[in-house]
């Protein structure tokens, strides 16, 4: 492993719920959470550059007003903010998207793909209990300043099988050590994973990502005192049946040389004086700093 300066990175991932036709009760339209939303991340990134934005459940009308949003004076060839990515169901503009969001003048892009949660990995496809194309996101980036690079996968596993989260987190897990190992390993200073795992702590996915010192989970690696903001990631709309429960997590792989130190944690609502969810889950932001 290449052994660099110190790194400040922010980590934001957040379901931002898909902009769906027929709304749960107690659901707004896209186009009223859209703005809400935006506030979220243009706050969270504000005075923080090397921040990676990890979305879920964004269909492609979605992830060009969070693109357009994102670059509010910034032309389509020169934006600040830029993505990787592709809709789940036919690897262009189809489906749900898992995007990384990162600024092209801080990171410099070096490799990204798309791989599927299946048997059949490289073409769009679902396999054992899926009730969806589940995807992960994968991109390889150097910090422009300091040479550090960043392994960051991003996905949204399974809401409805068991056997799907378990074999689709064995895939992810795989696909790091490939990295790892392969062209870019010696370059590798941190590798995180964000997402919805639609798995709790005991239940598969989470189980076997952070199992024997696989992955480190941010949220335990800050003491309780000092983690802010909520426990419970989802939340749903304030109807449904689901109980609110910690679906959303930002893992951490250990690295040779070079290691990640969490300096804070937080769940932030996604509801305040005016009553409008701008999602049923809750954006989750890990602050790290790589250190040699």
């Amino acid at each position: 492993m290449k052994s660099t300066p110190k790194l400040p990175v922010r980590i934001l991932t957040h379901n931002i719920r898909y902009a769906t036709g027929s709304p749960f009760k107690g659901e707004v339209p896209w186009t009223k959470r859209r703005q809400l939303l935006l506030n979220e991340l243009e706050y969270h990134t504000r005075y923080m550059n090397e921040t990676f934005i990890c979305l879920q459940e964004v269909l492609h009308n979605q992830l060009e007003d969070i693109r357009a949003g994102l670059n509010p004076s910034h032309g389509i060839l020169s934006p600040k903010w830029a993505y990787i990515g592709v809709g789940r169901d036919d690897g262009h503009k189809a489906g749900e998207y898992s995007p990384i969001f990162y600024q092209p003048s801080i990171w410099n892009l070096q490799h990204w793909e798309t791989v599927w949660l299946s048997k059949t990995p490289n073409v769009p496809s679902k396999s054992w209990d899926a009730a969806s194309i589940r995807i992960v996101t994968i991109g390889v980036f150097t910090h422009r300043e300091s040479g550090n690079t960043v392994l960051a996968l991003n996905t949204h596993l399974d809401d409805q099988g068991s056997k799907s989260r378990l074999e689709a987190a064995r895939i992810i897990l795989s696909k790091i050590s490939e990295y790892q190992q392969g062209e870019f390993g010696g370059l590798i200073s941190g590798t995180f994973l964000s997402g919805d795992l639609n798995s709790q702590e005991e239940q598969e996915a989470y189980s076997e990502l952070t199992t024997t010192g696989k992955l480190l989970d941010t949220y335990k690696s800050v003491p309780a005192m000092r983690r802010y903001g909520h426990h419970n990631t989802f939340t749903g709309f304030g109807y449904g049946k689901a109980p609110p429960k910690r679906i959303d997590f930002i893992l951490l792989a250990p690295e040779g040389n070079q290691s990640w130190r969490v300096d804070g944690y937080s769940v932030v609502p996604n509801r305040f004086d005016d009553e409008v969810y701008n999602s049923d889950h809750c954006a989750v932001i890990a602050d790290l700093m790589l250190v040699g």
